[in-house]
């Protein structure tokens, strides 16, 4: 029984092909240049693009499971190509985003299209809905940190749960390999809550040295985070931190509920980064 796994070159997508491997599963994974990837000689790789339509049916020959990530302009023709190859499972990562649809947030809405085409189909699936990546951390804070030590944030106080990539895909893992998973909808957060100003801290640590911390304007940080984010991007963040000011942000143990062990921390996450940052 084959399992495919898209992205598996993505933060999450390359941390789920691990785990299966260490599973014993049988995989495929897929990539735009198959020639470019870098996986063991026992993985089998096909070339495949979620805008490219025509790519599915030899990417899902055999499959019995899949891993997805969320990419509407596709998605119709990989719901087509999955029910003709008889996939009877779909894990996606999703985004805790369409859980607040109703708020026209171009996020919300893209991820909801995958959800509702799948959802419609008749292909059982699961759906992972995190919130705030951990990862986020690089397109922010990565070359400040590396060139000037030093982190420019508007809202140093703003509290947010960052979930560890690493964490996403144990439960993604956990949904492929047990059964039970089928038809639920799991919004993932981290475990606790930290501020701005903490997960600086926390980064500065596993380094065995101090970051600066530098307050700028919201104006100043737009100009910022658009140089590495688009600016649906910047503006999710924006208003993620502008919340966490005000309101806790959620947590939950979804994580340690499904796969059985304790969702890993910030510090933990930064610790696993540090070489990133140096």
């Amino acid at each position: 029984m084959v399992t495919v796994v898209f992205g598996a070159r993505g933060n999450v997508g390359r941390h789920v092909a691990a785990g299966l491997i260490a599973a014993g599963e049988k995989i495929r994974v897929t990539s735009r240049r198959p020639g470019d990837a870098s996986f063991t000689p026992e993985v089998e790789v096909v070339a495949a693009d979620l805008e490219r339509p025509e790519t599915f049916p030899a990417a899902l020959d055999g499959a019995r499971r899949v891993f997805l990530y969320a990419k509407p302009a596709g998605i119709d023709g990989f719901v087509a190509a999955a029910e003709a190859a008889g996939v009877r499972q779909v894990v996606l990562l999703s985004s805790g985003a369409v859980l607040h649809a109703d708020t026209g947030n171009p996020i919300a809405r893209d991820h909801l299209a995958v959800e509702s085409a799948i959802e419609k189909s008749g292909l059982p699936w699961t759906f992972i809905r995190p919130g705030m990546f951990a990862t986020n951390t690089l397109w922010w804070w990565r070359t400040s940190i590396r060139d000037e030590g030093v982190v420019r944030v508007p809202y140093p106080e703003a509290r947010t749960a960052p979930i560890h990539e690493k964490d996403l895909a144990s439960l993604a893992v956990t949904a492929l390999t047990e059964p039970g998973h089928e038809g639920r909808a799991y919004p993932v957060y981290g475990p606790e809550a930290v501020t701005v100003r903490e997960q600086v801290e926390q980064i500065g640590a596993a380094l065995g040295r101090d970051i600066a911390l530098e307050v700028i304007s919201p104006e100043r940080a737009r100009i910022e985070l658009g140089k590495t984010m688009p600016p649906v991007g910047v503006e999710a963040i924006l208003g993620g931190w502008r919340a966490g000011t005000v309101t806790p942000p959620q947590i939950s143990t979804v994580i340690a509920d499904i796969t059985g062990r304790p969702a890993r921390t910030f510090a933990q996450w930064a610790a696993d980064h540090r070489d990133d940052f140096r």
